[in-house]
């Protein structure tokens, strides 16, 4: 998600992942004196989360988003944590200081790199050795559920979409040997994977989990190619897909990803 889009729907987004942000929190394993680096920190939940952690050390939000940032920072001081900065880049160029981080985290930030080699190999570069990498990513988009029954609801059933272009496939880093492939190139190694299955969370309601659907771009991309009578009937789908995963809980959609684990190497390794 880029930009002004991104924050439309910023409020329902951390909500919509907390069972994930938990499995994230727990994975990441942050010590009081870590130096912490959030890749793709968006508005921030991650970020903090780490600063709760290491109380007595630092983290660094990247985004390349300043209206999530502008987020980040206001919720930061709303909560009272003074050991994080937040910066706008793009981790593929961005310039940190050399060898700083204990540990590099990242929250589904990691899959729209263009060339993912260059940002990871930047990233081992900022990072100590023997520094651990943390990131969750998506597994498969047909392990999604939430990515294929929407867009079966918008385009009655018609084939999935052909592969996105480079950076904009969020489920680019779903194949391990894909990514073991792109930390080996990087300098990172150890790498390990951790099944996450946990549902994800669209709204209290239907009507809630509609306006979230329908604020997103893949949502008015979709409904942009149809006409005034098939967009309408797609919507009709929509409500009613989205009222079939209404659980006690909200809505709810099934969902699988990856918490990747590695470590930066060393200079013997």
């Amino acid at each position: 998600m880029a930009g002004g889009h991104r924050l439309t729907i910023a409020g329902h987004y951390d909500a919509e992942l907390r069972q994930h942000n938990a499995r994230l929190r727990a994975a990441t394993a942050i010590g009081p004196g870590d130096r912490v680096l959030d890749v793709g920190c968006g508005a921030g939940q991650s970020t903090r989360d780490a600063a709760r952690a290491a109380v007595s050390g630092s983290v660094l939000g990247v985004d390349v988003s300043e209206q999530m940032l502008e987020r980040a920072r206001r919720l930061t001081a709303e909560e009272g944590l003074h050991n994080v900065t937040y910066e706008l880049g793009d981790v593929q160029v961005h310039r940190f200081a050399p060898e700083h981080f204990d540990v590099v985290i990242s929250r589904f930030g990691t899959m729209f790199f263009a060339a993912p080699v260059a940002a990871l190999t930047n990233v081992a570069r900022a990072s100590r050795p023997g520094a651990r990498l943390v990131m969750m990513v998506w597994q498969s988009h047909d392990r999604n559920e939430w990515a294929t029954a929407i867009h079966r609801s918008l385009t009655a059933g018609s084939a999935m979409p052909a592969q996105p272009p480079s950076g904009q496939d969020p489920f680019s880093l779903a194949d391990p040997s894909t990514v073991e492939a792109i930390l080996a190139g990087a300098g990172f190694t150890e790498v390990g994977f951790a099944d996450v299955h946990v549902p994800v969370y669209y709204g209290p309601d239907v009507a809630a989990a509609y306006d979230i659907v329908c604020s997103m771009k893949s949502t008015n991309d979709m409904l942009a190619e149809l006409d005034a009578a098939p967009a309408e009937r797609a919507l009709e789908r929509l409500r009613a897909i989205l009222a079939a995963h209404h659980t006690g809980h909200g809505v709810m959609f099934d969902s699988r990803a990856w918490i990747v684990t590695a470590r930066r190497r060393g200079p013997t390794a």
